[in-house]
């Protein structure tokens, strides 16, 4: 009897240790990455981009606008104010005068053509320089029932929506040109209310 209760348990072990072995075969854990150096990749440059965030940050230190010395610095002549929102944001509301780069879009073809003078003097602001309101927009056309903006307060609200502090395009928009070449550029710092604002803001759309 001794013997035929350790068979049996020697038989359930191996049952058991089988059945184990075919789960692990047929749900194998999920390979992790290889220990192996990726490729080395010439056109990207993490150590240089850092380097040259680092350069910008200082540079940019002399570099920052209150909303009236941006206006006034705008109405200089050869002076651009950039806009590097989405065209779609910034036909809905923009600085009057400002052109549209959309910072996706910049690279060394477009530079050439919308930007060819490094030297220009270069005025840059972002969504994060427009306050949000505390309210939400609520305003319906009576007709189809969509939401449609009646004020630039509400307009703003729609399409200036603020990006986290460390993600603000106007830093990603600085530290870009920077690399390119681009010294001369100034950017607005403080925050301003669209109802209030000394800048002029303006839609493209009818």
């Amino acid at each position: 009897m001794k013997y035929l209760v350790l068979a049996f348990v020697f038989a359930a072990g191996f049952a058991a240790a089988h059945l184990t072995g075919s789960i692990d075969a047929a749900d194998p854990k999920p390979a992790g990455p290889s220990k192996a150096n990726p490729p080395a990749n010439p056109n990207i440059d993490m150590a240089g981009f850092l380097t040259g965030a680092q350069a910008a940050a200082k540079h940019r230190e002399s570099h920052r606008l209150s909303e009236d010395d941006f206006l006034k610095m705008s109405k200089e002549e050869g002076v651009i104010v950039l806009d590097a929102r989405s065209k779609e944001m910034y036909d809905l509301l923009h600085v009057k005068g400002a052109i549209n780069l959309s910072f996706p879009n910049i690279d060394m073809v477009s530079l050439a053509k919308v930007l060819p003078d490094k030297k220009a003097k270069i005025l840059i602001y972002c969504n994060n320089n427009f306050t949000p309101s505390d309210r939400k927009v609520d305003v319906r056309d009576n007709n189809s029932g969509v939401q449609q903006p009646a004020t630039k307060r509400e307009i703003a609200d729609l399409v200036m929506r603020p990006k986290m502090a460390v993600t603000s395009l106007n830093l990603s928009t600085y530290v870009t040109l920077y690399n390119y070449g681009y010294t001369n550029v100034y950017e607005l710092a403080p925050t301003v209310d669209p109802d209030k604002t000394k800048l002029e803001l303006v839609s493209n759309k009818k």
